[in-house]
């Protein structure tokens, strides 16, 4: 059995087990039971973020059935954001669209803005809370509202007819809703824009408002610099709260968090736990928490904007694992940069020449002169690994890296880039719409063989590992790139890339 087939074997028994498991934890031990066996521990997106296509913003997840579902705002101009998709998984690998689980058309005082859906199962329904019509007084017709359906999918359809919550109260405008059920069945509606949040009791019938013990129907629940966006969870006794801070338009939208004893608050800040990353993505926020059931595997949802866009709709949906302190606080989360092509799909690659196909996972190509597929990161110091196969006893194919000014042709980049060709020899050099060779040694490398290259780039040193990852093949000084983005390359060979895994040196 060659070593792809292994590979491609491994990657179909996780999705399979992952299904399997999660059915069998929705009746597993509360959070903070070990993980169950064989339960995958993805420390990121590991087939890629963003982990689905198009413009999407407020991600939040639910587990219903054994699959996780995932609905976010439809990242595009209010007056176009009249309906919300969803995506479903049973892997957190691959995802199913649904398009269209609530439109406007079955909620009849929404016509616009229709946001930050917020996903519940209960009396054996489906309920879906969503912001629509961004309203800036208690003169406007809009709010939070409802939606109920019999399928995860829907069609989600309005439970009241009007809004769950539409007017402004402790200056908290109607939007950003999250909906938690305590262990003791009670459930919470906390929202808020404009700077404040609220806290509300929800009935048992899901679409109506309850009362505090002192009669009041909402609570003001505002931490230190809150924006937007709260989202509530529970883990080992403890309530968080969870919040974004900043314009969402701007680099600089991040997620804070608090604890409490109650899930009433008060609300004390304990830190910043996710922000923008100058080497990956900016204006990450406005996120949900995702806890694999029976384990202690817990993940944060959010949107972010890629380096290369400045459009305040340009937003993308993300996912990375977070982790805990042993006195429960979060720690802060790194947006790792990963893919794997276990989803069969290269979402965030931009290529440049050469014919592209991600499939059997595995990101291959062509043969064509400088054909290359580039993401959209700016690291400067970083280990960069990859497997690459290269298929013919012709040309090499690669890596590159600190890469700007990409273009089609043969060495239409500027940055650098190091390779292997079945001809023998592992190289490294530097392209500016010319090549200039920095070193090159020889080694025996077999067409439709797998490799492993590692690049090690600190400053201006530069090393390049082949398998051996203890002792470089390659090492050279130079200064000519410190910053840019990372990718794939060829050079008169057809080659499969697997594997990519950028990380800060």
């Amino acid at each position: 059995m060659s070593s792809n087939r292994r590979r491609f074997t491994r990657k179909a028994l996780l999705s399979t087990v992952a299904a399997a498991l999660v059915v069998s934890a929705l009746a597993a031990p509360p959070s903070g039971a070990a993980p169950a066996a064989g339960v995958p521990d993805y420390s990121t997106s590991e087939a890629g973020n963003p982990f689905v296509d198009g413009w999407y913003a407020d991600p939040d997840v639910a587990v219903y059935g054994g699959a996780y579902w995932v609905y976010p705002t439809s990242s595009r101009v209010y007056e176009e954001q009249t309906y919300l998709d969803a995506f479903s998984s049973t892997d957190l690998v691959h995802w199913t669209k649904h398009p269209n689980v609530l439109t406007t058309a079955n909620v009849s005082w929404a016509h616009k803005a229709v946001w930050a859906p917020a996903p519940v199962q209960r009396n054996g329904r489906y309920y879906l809370y969503f912001g629509a019509n961004d309203i800036q007084s208690n003169s406007e017709t809009g709010g939070i509202g409802v939606a109920v359906a019999d399928r995860p999918e829907g069609p989600y359809v309005d439970a009241i007819g009007k809004p769950l919550i539409g007017q402004f109260v402790n200056g908290a405008q109607p939007i950003d809703q999250d909906v938690f059920i305590d262990s003791d069945g009670q459930a919470y509606i906390y929202y808020g824009g404009w700077g404040h949040a609220n806290i509300a009791k929800l009935n048992a019938d899901m679409t109506s408002l309850g009362t505090f013990a002192d009669g009041s129907t909402f609570r003001e629940i505002t931490p230190a610099n809150y924006t937007e966006g709260p989202q509530m969870f529970k883990r080992n006794g403890k309530y968080y709260l969870m919040w974004s801070e900043g314009g969402w338009t701007g680099p600089n939208y991040s997620v804070s968090y608090a604890m409490s004893d109650t899930a009433t608050g008060p609300f004390t800040k304990v830190d910043k736990v996710l922000t923008q990353d100058s080497e990956v993505a900016v204006g990450s926020g406005h996120n949900s928490v995702l806890n694999i059931p029976g384990t202690e595997i817990w993940y944060i949802l959010y949107h972010r904007r890629p380096l290369s866009k400045s459009g305040a709709n340009d937003r993308q949906l993300a996912y990375d694992r977070m982790y805990f302190s042993a006195d429960g606080k979060i720690q802060p989360v790194t947006m790792q940069v990963k893919d794997d092509f276990g989803d069969d799909n290269a979402i965030g690659w931009t290529t440049y020449g050469g014919t592209w196909t991600a499939r059997a996972g595995q990101y291959s190509t062509t043969s064509s002169f400088g054909g290359k597929a580039l993401l959209d990161d700016n690291f400067a110091n970083l280990t960069y690994d990859a497997d690459v196969t290269t298929t013919s006893a012709a040309g090499d194919s690669g890596v590159v890296f600190r890469a700007s000014q990409p273009n089609t042709g043969v060495d239409g980049y500027r940055g650098y880039y190091a390779g292997i060709s079945a001809s023998g020899r592992v190289v490294l050099g530097k392209a500016a719409n010319n090549w200039t060779p920095l070193a090159s040694v020889p080694m025996t490398i077999t067409p439709g063989t797998r490799y492993h290259l590692r690049v090690e780039a600190v400053g201006s040193s530069i090393k390049v590992f082949v398998n051996d990852l203890a002792a470089p093949k390659i090492t050279v000084t130079d200064t000519s790139y410190t910053t840019g983005a990372t990718g794939v390359r060829v050079y008169n060979t057809a080659a499969a890339f697997d594997n990519v895994a950028i990380g800060r040196k």
